[in-house]
């Protein structure tokens, strides 16, 4: 039985770990890491490789996440907390990839994915809230940040019991404590982030739809030693 839960998280990890920003940069001789924000995932790839890398990196991670999550309970028959354990595993390979040295994206993508397993209705009830609140305070990474503290508490709240409705949620409280291994790690992954909010240096939503779009660039790529 260890063997396959081992097994489960393996699964998980290794889908988690395709990371097709960090990839498609290597193809074109440069590491996705060391220029933009210095993030390997979609946000990144859409600034210095343009919209439809961008966009092809975002809906990968989303669907590696969500197969991951939907497909290891058909793999893994019977086993209790298959879905949640295959997903935050593959969260975590996403931002802590071996091969990459441990240094992959943020896990927005991936934590969207998630959820789209979990159920699509909370996916879209989330999404409206996150995007408001991210056009407000006018800052992507609020986004990964505030999703990997609500997201095990609906987990939690919703997955079982009186209060149960999400479709694909098994294990209540336990199945939400398991995910909340996935928010620590974003949670973590994201203290620069923080940092540079506070200093002026993190990249706004609104460059996306700026017209000077340079001034923006070289204000995120002043970074302490070139790296984030």
């Amino acid at each position: 039985m260890i063997v396959r839960y081992i097994l489960c998280v393996l699964f998980g990890y290794v889908i988690g770990g395709i990371n097709p920003s960090y990839i498609i940069g290597k193809t074109r001789g440069f590491d996705i890491r060391k220029k933009g924000s210095g993030n390997a995932g979609a946000s990144n790839a859409m600034i210095l490789m343009g919209k439809k890398v961008g966009v092809f990196s975002a809906v990968f991670d989303i669907a590696k996440a969500a197969t991951a999550y939907l497909c290891a309970p058909l793999i893994f028959r019977q086993m209790v907390y298959a879905s949640v354990i295959a997903g935050t595993a593959c969260i975590i390979g996403h931002i802590c990839p071996a091969y990459m040295k441990f240094r992959g994206g943020k896990g927005l993508a991936c934590i969207a994915g998630v959820i789209i397993g979990i159920d699509w209705r909370l996916f879209l009830a989330l999404l409206v809230i996150e995007v408001g609140l991210a056009i407000v305070l006018d800052y992507i990474c609020v986004i990964p940040m505030t999703a990997a503290v609500i997201v095990p508490l609906c987990y939690g709240f919703f997955g079982s019991g009186k209060l149960g409705w999400l479709l694909h949620a098994e294990g209540g409280w336990i199945g939400a404590g398991i995910l909340a291994i996935a928010s620590v790690v974003i949670l973590l992954r994201h203290i620069q982030n923080v940092k540079r909010i506070l200093a002026g240096k993190e990249m706004h939503l609104s460059y996306f739809w700026a017209k000077n779009k340079d001034a923006e660039i070289a204000r995120i790529s002043e970074r302490e030693g070139g790296q984030h």
